[in-house]
């Protein structure tokens, strides 16, 4: 087997890897059966000379390999026919700016392995950057703080080196006495945003005493599904049930935003489940926080200030409760959003030596050693006889219209 390490090619440019170089060492010295080369790159965070350093060769042409390994979407003309591909897609929910991408999937006969859809047997995901999505939107939203009020102007974290001296610069910050942050989430993102916000030394606080208390020190609260959802009909909220259907549920998550300076949405969010908070809940003369970092990043969903995701380069924008609209970043009636898609990509290094780890645990051995589980099967959404993979017919209209 021939593996490839593609260049990415995604605009904006995306510096992240699958695989470290020595991550790519340890493979060939792990499976010395399998021959591994790294398509040479100028976008890369790490750079060609780091990969050979590790005895990786490096090459301008990827022909010729069986497995190729990716992290965005491969624009079109970068696709090699006849080949297996291991990228993040976003297609399989039908997204309309992708249908052409999996259209031309299919024509060139590529086998398309997503990311997202390897699961193990219970269906848990087994690789993903969103620890990583978590970090960075927390980050993002403590510098967004600094720069609404003034108080402190942090870098933006894709001019940090790494992780280490990101959390440098904002453990260097004094963030006011009284400030309450609420965090939603128990995944990879909300417990990355919780690494960030614990590497800080902030104190965690349970959901109730944040309610009811006044601290003299900067405090977070991290709330799971149960906390900012009820039943409608009075009785205790059923986790079975609320996963199941949503629809007899409401949202209980007020009460924490007439309290908070700060909501760092870390949650996944389920299609007909209650949105957090309407645009008519923002207009209550009792709505207090004044940031919103919006990780998740449903576009006009749960999160009724977030309008549009926004970007590395200009990660923050106002939202206007009165008029429901954008304003300027620094209209004082305004709330202060951020909505960052690609947090992950301001960390290339850190992220992509996590994702890299995962990969090597639970990916390669599968790629490699055999399909255990069926794993990759079922993550397989078009084959190499051009057809899609039977469990994804339905995507069938979807690349029809591209």
């Amino acid at each position: 087997m021939k593996i490839g390490v593609v260049r990415e090619g995604k605009t904006p440019p995306d510096q992240r890897v699958p695989l470290t170089p020595a991550q790519c060492a340890e493979l060939k010295r792990s499976y010395p059966e399998v021959e591994l080369v790294v398509e040479s790159s100028e976008v890369r965070r790490i750079g060609d000379d780091e990969y050979r350093a590790e005895g990786i060769d490096v090459v301008q042409d990827l022909s010729g390999c069986d497995v190729l390994l990716g992290v965005k979407e491969v624009p079109l003309d970068m696709l090699i026919p006849d080949t297996t591909y291991l990228f993040f897609s976003h297609t399989y929910k039908l997204q309309p700016y992708n249908a052409k991408l999996l259209r031309t999937i299919v024509d060139k006969r590529i086998r398309l392995i997503d990311y997202e859809l390897i699961k193990r047997p219970n269906g848990q995901r087994v690789i993903g950057f969103g620890r990583w999505a978590g970090i960075v939107g927390a980050y993002n939203g403590l510098r967004a703080w600094g720069l609404r009020h003034v108080s402190f102007d942090l870098p933006r974290a894709i001019d940090c080196a790494d992780m280490k001296e990101m959390v440098g610069h904002a453990k260097a910050v004094d963030l006011p006495s009284h400030m309450k942050i609420v965090l939603t989430g128990g995944g990879r993102v909300g417990m990355g945003a919780h690494e960030l916000l614990s590497s800080l030394g902030l104190r965690e606080v349970h959901a109730e005493a944040f309610l009811k208390e006044d601290f003299n020190e900067a405090v977070f609260t991290r709330l799971d599904v149960e906390h900012y959802n009820a039943r409608t009909d009075g009785k205790p909220f059923d986790m079975e049930g609320f996963m199941t259907d949503a629809t007899g549920y409401k949202s209980t998550f007020m009460p924490y935003a007439e309290v908070a300076d700060m909501f760092i949405a870390g949650h996944y969010w389920a299609e007909g489940s209650p949105f957090l908070f309407t645009r008519e809940n923002m207009k209550s003369a009792s709505w207090n926080v004044k940031v919103v970092a919006d990780v998740s990043c449903d576009i006009d969903g749960p999160v009724a200030c977030t309008l549009r995701p926004s970007t590395i380069a200009e990660p923050l924008y106002g939202y206007n409760p009165s008029t429901e609209s954008e304003c300027a970043v620094d209209d004082p009636s305004g709330i202060t959003v951020m909505a960052v898609d690609n947090l992950p990509c301001e960390l290339p290094r850190d992220a992509s030596h996590g994702f890299g780890k995962e990969m090597m645990a639970h990916v390669v051995p599968l790629l490699v050693g055999g399909d255990r589980d069926d794993m990759l099967t079922n993550a397989t959404q078009t084959t190499l006889e051009g057809a899609l993979a039977p469990k994804f017919a339905y995507l069938q209209n979807y690349i029809d219209q591209a």
